[in-house]
């Protein structure tokens, strides 16, 4: 199996990726609720070591994956950045095609954020 999915996150204020920003991904079964499944910390060029979940760990569902945007903020020696109105920024998708790469980005912003899916 190929499939994977991976993410990255760029800075819009600094202009560049977003070093040392925590995420988390859920699972949400049909049962209901939110099921941890892993995290990770973007790395120096925004993006992960490693894919969050690749090959047979991928596989089809809904799942939330959570940037921790407010913790990011805090930590930049930046006064207007750490003032960020999102704590946390959620996005919620579907694996519909666990063979597939899942690519999703995250612009953040102080004052906003825009995530979509990438190649």
């Amino acid at each position: 199996m190929s499939g994977r999915l991976t993410t990255h996150v760029l800075d819009l204020r600094r202009g560049g990726p977003a070093a040392g920003l925590a995420i988390e991904l859920y699972h949400l079964p049909d049962s209901g609720g939110l099921r941890y499944v892993c995290g990770a910390t973007t790395n120096r060029d925004g993006r992960l070591d490693e894919p969050l979940l690749a090959g047979g760990e991928l596989f089809a569902g809904t799942f939330e994956l959570v940037y921790l945007v407010g913790a990011y903020y805090r930590s930049q020696d930046d006064a207007a950045a750490a003032s960020s109105l999102w704590e946390s920024v959620p996005v919620r998708f579907t694996i519909a095609e666990p063979d597939d790469a899942y690519h999703l980005p995250l612009l953040i912003a102080p004052g906003g954020y825009s995530a979509y899916r990438g190649s």
